[in-house]
């Protein structure tokens, strides 16, 4: 689910769908609607044909916020992608 097996394809895998998420929003912060209508826009704009459920979306959101990338500010409701971690 998170990562690709053999009944998930590799372009709905969770980290990828997430990967999608900030391609689609160039990492500018964004509701969870326009990211939503954004990814749905890249998906076709790039061929992936697999349709994506808003709930697998929101999974995917749940991954990228588990690994530090994105929060959702309270007061703007905005997602906002974080700089990414260093790694020495």
């Amino acid at each position: 689910m998170i990562v690709p097996t053999k009944g998930i394809a590799p372009q709905r895998a969770l980290l990828a769908v997430g990967a999608q998420i900030v391609l689609a929003t160039g990492r500018q912060p964004v509701t969870i609607t326009q990211a939503w209508r954004r990814l749905l826009t890249w998906r076709e704009e790039n061929r992936h044909k697999a349709p994506i459920p808003f709930w697998w979306f929101a999974l995917a959101l749940d991954v990228l916020y588990a690994l530090g990338l994105v929060e959702l500010d309270a007061e703007s409701d905005l997602l906002i992608f974080k700089a990414r971690p260093h790694v020495p």
